[in-house]
């Protein structure tokens, strides 16, 4: 249902600059802020084109507890939460869970569950593609880049797409299928390939258009 626009933007790597950081059970984590993937859903499939849905919220913890160095008394709150994300017809699901302390009861629980259902819709978000942070679930974080890789990815996504426009467009004009076959396998052409950066999928493609074409002329 996505038109190449949204599937290319949902293809591209995540902006590191998005990434944020924090501690958790002694090791580092990786994750993007809740209004990062509000921004990019509202950029990619614009501000109407999707909705949010808090389908369950439920308070599973409550307790008196010391707040900081001063061991103040306060309170600490544990909410989890399930979202539903509506892209037209495709409907996704997350679950997360928040916590809330505060000095304040009323306090910690709007921190609990206003952190639980953000965790739960970046779940849901997380799996149309890397810029809502799937990414961050590769070790490697491969496709994780700078602002300036970024911006020059974007840029050659931009060529390679008119390239491949104008590579059928040419493959079309051929009236000669040995012209045609000994051009496609010139080592000029090869290196074209190589340098617009085209996938497995697009060669293929390309292949597929010039043996159509191929027996066409032999007919």
């Amino acid at each position: 249902m996505f038109d190449d626009e949204i599937k290319a933007a949902l293809d591209a790597p995540l902006n590191r600059a998005h990434v944020k950081e924090r501690e958790q059970g002694g090791r580092k984590l990786s994750y993007i802020e809740g209004w990062v993937a509000i921004a990019e859903a509202n950029r990619i499939f614009g501000f109407d084109g999707w909705t949010r849905e808090t389908i369950d919220l439920k308070c599973v913890a409550e307790n008196a507890r010391e707040i900081g160095r001063d061991k103040v008394p306060g309170f600490g709150v544990t909410y989890n939460a399930r979202v539903r994300v509506t892209v037209g017809r495709v409907v996704r699901e997350g679950s997360g869970s928040g916590h809330g302390i505060d000095r304040d009861l009323g306090l910690a629980h709007e921190s609990a569950l206003k952190e639980a259902e953000t965790d739960a819709m970046k779940r849901a978000f997380m799996t149309f593609g890397n810029v809502f942070g799937l990414a961050l679930y590769d070790k490697t974080q491969s496709n994780v880049v700078d602002e300036a890789e970024l911006r020059r990815q974007v840029e050659m996504a931009a060529k390679r797409t008119s390239f491949l426009e104008h590579y059928k467009s040419s493959i079309d004009d051929y009236t000669d299928k040995t012209k045609l076959l000994t051009w496609w396998n010139s080592d000029a052409q090869k290196a074209a390939r190589r340098n617009y950066e085209l996938s497995y999928d697009d060669v293929e493609m390309l292949k597929a258009r010039v043996r159509q074409k191929a027996e066409a002329l032999d007919a």
